[in-house]
């Protein structure tokens, strides 16, 4: 029988194999020409489609009230059976086993899928905060990372193993079936409340963190030209789910240096060092700062003026940035690309860096004894973003649209990661399954104003054909810019709001 330690290691490894392969929306622009042609569907209507997926997330609430009545397993299984029934109907309507599906009931299809994700991202979320509670922001970093390789993760079997004229089938055969089958294997090792106490991790994390980068550099290196013509499809897939598998080494690893006396020495070392700068002062001001972390219920939330202001900032920013990832297809398109999949990739891969840079900055600030605001970081990591969009107006060349992507990417990545911390941070862990999943509605709000807009947009320009040329998105990137320029203000009011009441509990900790 596995000891606790051990089981709270393979549920986190358990949540990132399940991570990798939840962003089963984010493969749909490589896939979005395709589709648009086998279903004869305007822009606008291909738009709504990305913008389906999103609206699954209008009714992610239902997850947050399950979790509070059924075991975390049976969360996990309803999730994937969504994602099964979604995507696979839709597989064999493209290959013509089932005769007949009509727009809409594609469009509903996506949205069950879409709400599938959100089952499975509430049981990969509780696991992390619930087993790690003083860890939470670095475990849920680095499983969160994980949902930016699959887009990449999903290119490369499709490559490997079909062939190309049917990508779309491909992409909705492996959308469907991937989220099931990872949810069998790792049904019998995810467990919730194995916090094992306050002892040292940050030797364990140390390794996750060095298996985790070489997992992204290789999915970043597979998206490169030059880089991935020496390897094979099948060769990149290999070597990605080898990097995958390796996560699970932290468990001997963990419990080979867990117990050495120079982490005993280190420990003895720190508490020293605290009580010698006087450690009472400090642990008052710890112990205000947790009175800033109040349990609030979901409508008292929302009656909050931190609420809004941090439900908006997520919506004119990381939201933005994943409207921007779902029309890829169609600007590459536009700029004379004739496959998006190179894009898409490198978008997802750093993606999957900014998702995981929160929990390095985290790892390396608790290290020191110090700690930052999440309402900070998101709205550092807004500000990019902003110019990434302008730069797209003043140049048409493939080198600023491959820029572009990648620093929105990293961008929207890094803040859809530190937005869990956000929401546990603002408003408590003990109602965050239903919170969370409140907050996140604005995606499918965002998604659908920003995503029909662009697709109004592109569609005036190239009338009911495909639109050629930069001026397709040129007044959508001025929208968008300006869109993230407002969300970015507005986060940096909230990170004053709750930095000035951290700075007053501090003040009093002083007296």
């Amino acid at each position: 029988m596995p000891s606790p330690s051990s089981l709270q290691w393979l549920s986190l490894v358990a949540t990132i194999w399940l991570q990798t392969i939840n962003g089963a929306n984010t493969d749909f622009p490589v896939y979005s020409s395709q589709l648009k042609q086998l279903l004869s569907i305007s822009q606008v209507q291909l738009n709504n489609l990305a913008f389906a997926s999103d609206a699954g997330k209008l009714f992610s609430w239902l997850a947050g009230f399950a979790v509070t009545y059924l075991p975390l397993r049976l969360i996990l299984f309803i999730g994937a059976a969504f994602s099964l029934l979604g995507y696979g109907l839709q597989y064999l309507f493209l290959t013509q086993k089932i005769t007949h599906l009509s727009y809409w009931q594609v469009f509903l299809l996506t949205a069950l899928s879409g709400n599938g994700i959100c089952w499975i991202n509430t049981v990969c979320y509780l696991i992390c905060i619930r087993n790690f509670s003083s860890y939470s922001r670095i475990a849920v970093g680095i499983s969160t990372s994980f949902v930016g390789l699959s887009a990449k993760v999903y290119s490369d079997i499709a490559d490997a193993i079909f062939h190309p004229e049917n990508k779309a089938k491909a992409y909705l055969l492996l959308n469907a079936v991937c989220p099931l089958l990872v949810a069998v294997v790792t049904s019998p090792v995810i467990r919730e409340d194995l916090n094992t106490g306050e002892e040292e991790k940050h030797g364990a994390f140390m390794v996750m963190f060095v298996l985790t980068i070489a997992t992204g550099t290789c999915s970043f290196l597979g998206s490169i030209g030059p880089v991935s013509t020496w390897f094979g499809p099948r060769e990149l897939v290999i070597s990605m789910a080898f990097l995958l598998v390796s996560p699970a080494l932290i468990i001997p690893v963990y419990a080979m240096f867990k117990g050495r006396s120079w982490d005993k020495v280190k420990k003895v070392y720190e508490l020293s060092v605290e009580e010698g700068r006087g450690g009472g002062g400090e642990g008052r001001k710890e112990a205000l700062k947790g009175e800033m972390k109040e349990e609030v219920g979901f409508k008292v939330m929302m009656r909050k003026m931190e609420f809004w202001l941090y439900f908006f900032s997520y919506m004119f920013g990381a939201t933005v940035g994943m409207v921007f990832l779902n029309n890829l297809g169609q600007i590459a398109e536009s700029r004379g690309l004739s496959n998006a999949t190179s894009l898409v990739s490198l978008a997802s891969s750093f993606g999957f860096f900014g998702r995981l840079m929160p929990s390095l900055m985290e790892y390396h600030l608790s290290k020191k004894g110090y700690t930052d605001s999440s309402p900070g970081i998101m709205a550092t990591m807004m500000v990019p973003m902003v110019p990434a969009f302008f730069f797209l107006l003043l140049n048409s060349s493939n080198l600023i649209l491959y820029t572009s992507a990648a620093v929105i990417g990293a961008c929207s990545g890094s803040i859809t990661s530190i937005a869990v911390s956000a929401t546990t941070e603002l408003f408590g862990t003990k109602n965050f399954a239903i919170n969370h999943n409140i907050i996140i509605t604005n995606i499918p709000i965002a998604s659908f104003l920003f995503g029909y807009l662009a697709g109004l947009l592109y569609q005036r320009q190239g009338g009911s054909n495909s639109c050629i040329g930069t001026d397709c998105y040129n007044k959508t990137f001025i929208i968008w810019g300006c869109v993230s320029s407002l969300g970015t203000l507005l986060c940096t009011v909230l990170f004053i709001r709750t930095r000035r009441v951290c700075c007053k509990l501090e003040e009093n900790a002083d007296i």
